[in-house]
Formats: C-alpha cells, sequence, structure tokens
C-alpha cells in the first residue's frame, strides 16, 4: 500500500506561506485576515474551524469567528465585505437553513470569497486544490486515466469536476443515486469520494492498483470519520490517503493561499 500524506507535504508548504506572510507585513504593513461566519454548532465543523484558527495563528493570518443566527447573516457578510482589514470571509457550510446557501455565498463578495462557493468568486476552490495538489505531490497523472469522484457537494465534487474536465480529464461525477456504481468504480483508476457517508466505498468496488483519496468528514459515534471501509486499508495494491492527514491538511493550506493571494491583490488596488 503507498500512503498519499498530505501532513507531509502540508509542512512545505507551511515553511513557504510563514515567509510570505512575514514578507507582506514587512513590505505593505498588510496583516492578512479571515474571518469565519458560522450559524450552527456542529462537532465536524468546530473541528475545521479549530484546525484554521491553529493554522492562521501558526503563519501569522488573524482568523476572526463570527457565531451568529443565520438571520443575521445578510447583515454580518455585507459588514465584512466592506472591511478593508478583512482579506477573506468564509461562510462555513452547513448552515442553519441550507436553502439559502446559494443566497448567502454569493452575498459574499467574489475578491473575498476565498472558498470559491459564489459564482463569480475570483479563487480556486480549497479542498479540490488541495486534492490536485496531493495527487500531483505523488507524481499520480490523470494521462489516459479514468477517474470518478463520488459526491456532488458544492465543496468538493462538484467544482473539482469543472476543473479536471477544464483539463481534458476523463472524468465521471456520482452520487446516492447513481445506477450501477459499483462497476463504474471497478472501471476507474482514480476514485475521490467526498461525501460525508461512512464505508459509502468498499474494497469490492476498487480495482487493483487504483488510487482512492478520501476527501469525506462524517460523525459517527462521536468520532471524526472519512467516507472509505476499513477493508481498504488492508489492500497491499492501491494507493491511499490516510484515515488522518490526507486532503483535510493541504485544504487548509490551500485556504489560507487564497487569504494570501487576496491581501498581495490588495496591495496592487491600494
Amino acid at each position: 500500500m503507498r500512503i498519499l500524506n498530505g501532513s507531509d507535504l502540508s509542512s512545505f508548504i507551511k515553511a513557504r506561506q510563514q515567509t510570505e506572510v512575514r514578507s507582506l507585513i514587512q513590505a505593505s504593513h498588510i496583516k492578512p485576515k479571515l474571518a469565519i461566519i458560522i450559524t450552527i454548532d456542529n462537532p465536524v465543523i468546530n473541528l475545521y474551524v479549530k484546525l484554521k484558527q491553529s493554522y492562521g495563528k501558526d503563519i501569522g493570518i488573524e482568523v476572526e469567528i463570527h457565531r451568529i443566527k443565520q438571520s443575521e447573516a445578510n447583515y454580518v457578510i455585507e459588514q465584512l465585505n466592506n472591511d478593508e482589514s478583512i482579506h477573506g470571509i468564509i461562510l462555513q457550510l452547513p448552515i442553519e437553513d441550507p436553502s439559502q446557501t446559494d443566497e448567502l455565498v454569493n452575498l459574499v463578495s467574489k475578491d473575498k470569497d476565498v472558498d470559491a462557493l459564489g459564482l463569480n468568486a475570483n479563487f480556486d476552490p480549497a479542498t479540490p486544490t488541495a486534492i490536485l495538489w496531493l495527487l500531483a505531490g505523488y507524481n499520480i497523472d490523470f494521462s489516459g486515466k479514468k477517474v470518478l469522484l463520488i459526491g456532488e457537494g458544492k465543496l468538493v465534487g462538484k467544482p473539482l469536476f469543472r476543473m479536471l474536465q477544464n483539463s481534458n480529464v476523463d472524468v465521471s461525477i456520482a452520487n446516492d443515486k447513481t445506477k450501477d456504481i459499483i462497476n463504474l468504480a471497478l472501471s476507474s483508476d482514480i476514485i475521490v469520494t467526498a461525501t460525508g457517508s461512512p464505508a459509502v466505498l468498499n474494497s469490492s468496488m476498487v480495482k487493483e492498483k487504483a488510487v482512492v483519496v478520501d476527501a469525506g468528514v462524517a460523525s459517527e459515534g462521536g468520532k471524526t470519520v472519512g467516507d472509505v471501509d476499513d477493508d481498504l486499508y488492508e489492500r497491499d495494491d492501491i494507493t491511499i490517503t490516510p484515515k488522518k492527514g490526507g486532503v483535510g491538511p493541504l485544504t487548509v493550506c490551500a485556504l489560507f493561499q487564497n487569504v494570501l493571494i487576496s491581501a498581495r491583490r490588495k496591495i496592487k488596488t491600494d
């Protein structure tokens, strides 16, 4: 078994970003800042927010948390859009009333939408970028390969599908209503799963020497787990992300890279 260790790659990126932040502050006196808006109390969300706060502190980017009622979201987003000290805004998903997701993410300024959830965001989305960084870091080539994405979520599946299509990759996308998903998975060389459903992908669905990227996060029995079944980790022939330290660390890196990009763009417009 070959492990796609995102933690190892992220340490190099993190060191580079620390240097970038210091240089930015010294050269322009601009300190990058990220604002996160949270409308519900959820263990997975709380975990992600803590990771972002810790990472931001380590590289010198301030992370400002806004725990609010969803009814206040319009006002808070407008205030943050107009705050010149804020370089990135995240509406942490899921929100209290998911039916308002599209409306609210599109209120975030395209120049501060570092999660790239809005229609006109000026950034690449963080998790799909992290997945591509991870595969590139381990020299996994898409040429001549069939790629399957399981999950059509706004954060991972849909944007990654667009990014791969734009790069002329042979990619398909599936959800829980897709017929014959087992055979579709068995014909794929690279499988990326991001459903938030534990054990949605098991060993019987993965062919020999396939590459599996687990970008799913769910809570099961009080523990945070991914999408893939434990039986996949008994295979010696596949390449796979670890249960912890795969896509997640690089997602945080990619998110903060977008905050840095936003801060640098601010210098050019001042």
